[in-house]
């Protein structure tokens, strides 16, 4: 495993103060699947939580298959034990809609809060976003809304806001969200990053008033798994 905590802690400072008073979100996405994304969300969540110690909520995009959940499960030495799922959202909004909307047992129409959950970070004072891919049924999809409501709810309850966004070759949630985001990161590999889709996207991050706040060079690439790739937009 590559060591990036001086890298990590250059980008914190790089990202400068928040406004005071405005907790920040913190968007991190890259032009091509594969260039790292989601190892630098989730190292920049944990030093703003340990480090800082701000109160993160690391928010994963990639919902069908919930990697940063997935990963800091697998290192439980290093990150502690995931606690109990609790509401994700402290006012019902939601950063995304199921369709078709399912109906409960009593014919109550599920609400889209309900299918994603939080959890503690062993004792720290990270949270992570796990969507409950089991709850879909069949024939529904999943669609990231282009609203402002779920982050400005969020940032009055944490310090810190990371969204972890799939890379933009495969899905436009980051740009869907990116008017809503205080600052978006563009990831790119050390060693094979393509500077064309990177310019991309940077174009379309600050053609929809988003705010893009640098480049991060990973050295640390691990690829992560095309799993239902597609289905969510």
């Amino acid at each position: 495993m590559v060591d990036l905590s001086a890298e990590i802690s250059e980008l914190w400072t790089s990202l400068g103060p928040p406004a005071p008073g405005r907790p920040r979100v913190i968007q991190v996405v890259a032009a091509t699947e594969g260039e790292g994304t989601s190892t630098v969300a989730r190292e920049l969540a944990l030093y703003a939580a340990k480090g800082a110690r701000r109160t993160v909520w690391l928010v994963d995009l990639d919902l069908l298959a919930s990697p940063q959940h997935e990963a800091i499960r697998a290192e439980r030495a290093r990150f502690g034990d995931l606690g109990g799922a609790v509401v994700a959202t402290p006012d019902g909004s939601m950063f995304f809609t199921v369709r078709p909307t399912a109906k409960a047992p009593d014919g109550a129409p599920i609400p889209d809060a309900a299918y994603l959950a939080g959890h503690r970070v062993g004792s720290s004072r990270l949270w992570v976003t796990r969507f409950r891919r089991d709850a879909l049924k069949a024939g529904q999809s999943v669609h990231v809304l282009a609203r402002p409501d779920y982050w400005n709810a969020l940032r009055r309850h944490a310090d810190l806001v990371i969204v972890d966004a799939p890379a933009a070759d495969r899905s436009q949630a980051a740009v869907t969200i990116a008017p809503f985001v205080d600052q978006s990161v563009l990831v790119v590999a050390a060693e094979r990053g393509e500077p064309r889709r990177t310019a991309l996207l940077r174009d379309a991050i600050d053609g929809v008033g988003g705010h893009v706040a640098g480049l991060f060079f990973n050295r640390a690439v691990v690829r992560q798994p095309g799993f239902l790739r597609g289905l969510v937009s």
